[in-house]
């Protein structure tokens, strides 16, 4: 990260961008070019690290790009104000607290760890636990995982005064 003075460290101080953050963008590559997508997510942060959770139709451009190369970077950002005033232009920027990572995807391979992971997705999405997920529903749905290889957080803090 080139602005040191950004950086956020501690899980104390990144978990509480996990939480806000609703929406995660995923980086790949489709048919030799960038291809980004949002998606939303769910995450688990445990003595193995950070996990995040995405669900997909079987099907598409996404899914291809990821069985073929299963790398991906990912980026989720949050708590954005315009700061600034009068005519200058210069005068102007943007606060923000970001998270920016990468790790390489892993599917589910059946109903047990499709429910598994739906359920962090669900928990993160609405706060509660306790939901359903039908085989008939599960067998139209891709259900995959990323843990991070690395990470890291920032923020820009609103200016002052």
């Amino acid at each position: 990260m080139r602005r040191k003075d950004r950086e956020i460290f501690g899980r104390e101080q990144i978990e509480p961008i996990l939480q806000e953050c609703k929406v995660c963008r995923i980086a790949m590559i489709a048919d030799g070019k960038p291809y980004v997508i949002p998606m939303n997510f769910g995450y688990t942060w445990d003595d193995t690290g950070l996990t995040l959770y995405f669900h997909s139709g079987l099907k598409g451009k996404k899914i291809d790009a990821l069985k073929a190369d299963p790398r991906i970077c990912f980026e989720m950002d949050t708590q954005h104000s315009l700061t600034g005033e009068g005519d200058l232009a210069c005068r102007y920027s943007y606060a923000f607290s970001s998270i920016v990572g990468e790790g390489s995807v892993e599917f589910a391979t059946n109903n047990d760890q499709k429910r598994a992971g739906f359920e962090h997705i669900m928990r993160h999405q609405t706060g509660r636990d306790g939901w359903t997920y039908g085989d008939s529903h599960l067998a139209v749905t891709e259900v995959f995982w990323v843990h991070a290889d690395s990470f890291e957080a920032s923020r820009k803090e609103p200016k002052k005064g």
